[in-house]
């Protein structure tokens, strides 16, 4: 590799490391779930609020990053960002009540556009035989920190509940939720002061008139013999851009002309998140205490869907051009929805009920038993029933401290059959609609429009993932396991017969030839 290659790689390497810090902060969450709900004695929509304030504030943090990118520079918006990413850390770890974790959370959120902002950073800074393979770094570095996230609450977990004179020391079993969250302060400050080395963007240089700066950072990115075009090219990019205030530039999106391209985007951007992931993704020890496999295997179960987004995030990066795009996004929905059809039947055939033995071991667990000696023996037809008869007989706050355990001894259900669905489905995720969304955006866009187009879908899949999250505890207890898979095996149903019908394929075609057969005359 030669020098200017080492170079992007080196910038495009430090850059893609925001995509590790969104993965830990969107995943540390989901194991302080029912740490936070009891000690802050938490309903459940504002469990959802803690959990998708981050999803909240990316709305509207994606309104303003194109604005300080364009106005102060590529590099001092992912500083800005690395920053809250830090001081969001911080404050989540050392928030008094929830009203302020719900802030700190919110900060967090405002620096969910590092994904969209280093995707653009690295487009930017790559040589064009290195782009495609230094983007997607992006999405493999995020899918790790997704991992890292779930393999770390699992082992606070394992240490909360060791018997051992370091434990009590470093207030481990005491603050269990809070060394959760703090596992992300060391990293993001780590990738903040990384951000110091990398260089502005040559564009970014280019368009502000800046042209001897832009020579020097190209020096170092390309062959000198390359340079001078490099900068014309930018110079007739910037010439074709869209004109006329930020309205009038969203306007051009709605248009006639690109009416096909609109439904193809509108429809992928609103599938990737309804189709549920970030459900089980920031709730994942919850869901899986749900099949009635107790705390510490769920815990373990979300370390394993960690492991499971890594691989097949990587084979869909080895596919992609292979096999093409409408083959891995039809291929992966069919798949992900009859997953979650599979895990709704078994829940459908599941029952609870408590017996003398369970009652056993509640009291080895250090729970009152005496209001549950009535139950013995009822049997309860779905997880809804079960859960409103033990917040009647226990209390809504120790039911909910509880849950896992009252269900692990209650449940009767094919466990074996629900967590390979739920695999199945991370799976098919993780290899069609989640990483080829973002490769299809800024593909059936024309050149003029992307800026535009990119960032206003961007925000759709944010709003929509934001509501996902807000109200999947309230789904859970309301609806039930039952229902609330069933309702996401039925969007995913939906989306892929609409994709069937609008989805055209993309692979081994020039962004012109993708414009002329999307873009009415």
């Amino acid at each position: 590799m030669r020098e200017f290659q080492l170079n992007a790689f080196k910038f495009a390497a430090i850059v893609a490391f925001g995509g590790f810090i969104f993965g830990l902060d969107a995943a540390l969450i989901s194991g302080t779930v029912r740490f936070i709900t009891a000690e802050f004695a938490l309903s459940d929509l504002q469990v959802g609020t803690v959990v998708s304030a981050p999803g909240f504030g990316v709305i509207f943090a994606l309104m303003v990053t194109g604005r300080i990118c364009d106005a102060w520079g590529r590099k001092i918006a992912l500083l800005i960002i690395a920053s809250l990413y830090l001081l969001s850390a911080v404050a989540s770890v050392l928030a008094p009540n929830f009203e302020m974790l719900v802030v700190a959370r919110f900060l967090g959120g405002l620096a969910f556009t590092s994904l969209s902002l280093a995707s653009m950073y690295i487009g930017e800074i790559a040589p064009p035989e290195m782009r495609g393979k230094l983007v997607s770094v992006n999405q493999i570095t995020t899918v790790v920190g997704l991992s890292a996230a779930y393999f770390a609450n699992y082992l606070i977990l394992m240490a909360s509940n060791a018997d051992a004179a370091w434990v009590t020391a470093l207030g481990i079993d005491r603050f269990t939720w809070r060394w959760m969250l703090g596992v992300e302060v060391l990293p993001a400050l780590v990738w903040l002061l990384m951000l110091l080395a990398i260089p502005e963007s040559p564009r970014w240089l280019v368009l502000k008139g800046r042209l001897h700066d832009a020579r020097g950072v190209l020096t170092r990115l390309l062959p000198e013999g390359q340079i001078e075009g490099q900068i014309r090219e930018i110079q007739a990019s910037a010439a074709s851009a869209p004109v006329g205030s930020f309205r009038q530039q969203v306007a051009e999106v709605f248009k006639p002309r690109l009416r096909t391209a609109f439904w193809v985007g509108l429809v992928i951007a609103v599938a990737q998140p309804i189709t549920g992931i970030n459900a089980i993704m920031f709730y994942a020890p919850t869901v899986f205490e749900q099949v009635g496999i107790g705390t510490d295997a769920a815990f373990l179960q979300a370390v394993v869907v960690g492991v499971i987004s890594v691989l097949f995030t990587a084979l869909a990066l080895l596919l992609i051009d292979r096999v093409g795009r409408r083959p891995l996004v039809l291929f992966g929905l069919a798949w992900g929805g009859a997953s979650l059809f599979l895990c709704s039947w078994a829940f459908s055939h599941a029952s609870y009920a408590l017996s003398a033995a369970s009652l056993q071991s509640l009291t080895a667990a250090g729970i009152d038993i005496s209001g549950l000696q009535t139950l013995v023996g009822t049997v309860f037809a779905d997880d809804v029933a079960f859960k409103q008869a033990m917040y009647q007989v226990l209390g809504e706050a120790v039911a909910r401290a509880n849950e896992g355990i009252l269900i692990q001894e209650a449940i009767n259900i094919d466990a074996t059959l629900v967590l390979g669905g739920i695999m199945c489905f991370i799976a098919s995720f993780n290899m069609s609609i989640g990483p080829v969304m973002w490769v299809l955006f800024s593909e059936i866009f024309p050149t003029r429009v992307r800026g535009i187009a990119i960032p206003f879908f961007a925000l759709i899949v944010s709003t929509v993932s934001y509501f996902v999250q807000q109200f999947f505890p309230w789904q859970l207890n309301n609806m039930g396991a039952t229902e609330i898979f069933l309702f996401y095996a039925v969007c995913i149903t939906v989306c892929l017969a609409l994709l069937f019908y609008l989805l055209p394929e993309t692979k081994n075609k020039s962004i012109e030839e993708i414009e002329a057969s999307l873009v009415r005359a």
